[in-house]
């Protein structure tokens, strides 16, 4: 009866040598330079596509997903003009929202910044998607910090449109 007692204690304390400690920082993948010099050129590429766009007159499909202030999360649809953001309108009501709440991220320009910005603050995860063919991000998701709770923020932005 002891031998089967000794053999599983045996098997139990040979499973949690081989366990992680829970102390150990998890590895970020994201801030391998492998996958960071990856994420800043395909950066640098998709910026000098939209760039040579040259679209001065645009509307698009904004929403954030934070923990944040419902109102800063609701749909909305932007609307740029000569470079100047001219009305952000909710998507359901067509209403005017509060400008201030959306202000980092009304124009293409400033959601380019937003990613550079964690770029250079070399944030835990960022994943971008692109359009292919225009260069504008379409998905912007950001972890500056896995050890804090609650700082993701992702952006969606579609439906861009050039506008005379």
């Amino acid at each position: 009866m002891r031998l089967p007692i000794a053999i599983s204690a045996i098997l139990v304390a040979s499973l949690g040598l081989n366990a992680p400690v829970m102390s150990q920082p998890r590895i970020q993948v994201a801030q391998t330079p492998a996958s960071t010099n990856f994420t800043f050129e395909q950066f640098k590429i998709n910026y000098r596509l939209w760039r040579r766009q040259r679209i001065p007159n645009y509307r698009y499909e904004f929403t954030r997903s934070c923990y944040c202030f419902p109102k800063a999360t609701e749909l909305v649809i932007i609307e740029v003009r000569n470079g100047v953001t001219t009305s952000i309108t909710s998507k359901e009501t067509g209403k005017p929202v509060d400008a201030q709440l959306f202000q980092k991220y009304n124009t293409i320009p400033k959601l380019f910044n937003i990613i550079r910005d964690a770029l250079i603050q070399r944030a835990a995860n960022l994943t971008v998607q692109y359009d292919p063919i225009i260069g504008y991000p379409t998905q912007i998701n950001i972890d500056y910090d896995r050890r804090i709770a609650d700082d993701e923020i992702f952006f969606t932005i579609k439906n861009l449109q050039k506008i005379n």
